[in-house]
């Protein structure tokens, strides 16, 4: 667990493809970053394939430049029968200083799937990856 209220899931430098026609980086890469670290938190806590089939409450307090470190952290909220809620938070460092603020957050709710792509019960995949 870290700091920032969940576990330190992607840690990314900003490169100028990431970049919007303004010079700071696109809220869309700071998106698929958050979406990225989410799934990858429930795929290591199910050892499923996770799919996002939600994604709401996006703020972006913040902004980066190239250069600047992406640190994502997540936290699992809810558990439903197929479905995990998971909270992030996009937390930026200049490059040249350890100086941080949040740039992004967001939720997203995932389904995890069984071998044959179908929706499977969270409780179960549970089990099986404690055994």
């Amino acid at each position: 667990m870290e700091d920032e209220g969940g576990d330190l899931v992607i840690r990314v430098t900003a490169m100028p493809t990431d970049l919007n026609p303004y010079g700071g980086v696109f809220g869309g890469w700071l998106m698929c970053q958050l979406a990225l670290g989410a799934s990858s938190l429930v795929t290591r806590r199910t050892g499923l394939k996770a799919v996002v089939v939600g994604a709401t409450d996006f703020a972006f307090p913040g902004v980066m430049v190239v250069g600047d470190e992406l640190n994502v952290y997540a936290r699992i909220e809810r558990t439903g029968r197929t479905s995990i809620t998971v909270s992030t938070r996009g937390i930026g460092r200049s490059r040249a200083s350890e100086a941080r603020t949040e740039v992004a957050s967001g939720e997203f709710t995932f389904v995890v799937l069984d071998q044959n792509d179908r929706p499977k019960a969270i409780a179960e995949a549970l089990n099986e990856t404690i055994v």
